[in-house]
């Protein structure tokens, strides 16, 4: 069964990317996450995923960032519900994360 994840992409009037996801980010849905990620990272623009309406990230989700991290322009915006795992992962010196 796949947890409930909303993903919305917005454009900014600087052209920049935002993909907001609210929900559950897990093993189950991690494979739409990446694919919500990669078309908007295709645009070539920087992109910043929102994951303040996130209640719940795993390690597939953690894993799905790590991917496009590295070849991307790619920021997040958490809570700090997931400050502590952005941490441990690593995450946080791949990429810049702001914790609201």
């Amino acid at each position: 069964m796949t947890t409930a994840l909303a993903l919305v992409a917005t454009t900014g009037g600087d052209g920049d990317r935002t993909l907001t996801a609210t929900g559950e980010i897990d093993m189950s849905n991690a494979a739409e996450f990446g694919a919500a990620l990669d078309r908007e990272l295709a645009s070539g623009a920087a992109v910043t995923v929102d994951l303040t309406g996130v209640t719940y990230l795993d390690s597939a989700g953690v894993s799905a960032l790590f991917d496009r991290a590295a070849d991307h322009d790619l920021r997040l915006r958490a809570p700090r519900l997931l400050e502590r795992v952005l941490r441990i992962s690593g995450l946080t010196e791949a990429v810049k994360v702001t914790i609201c």
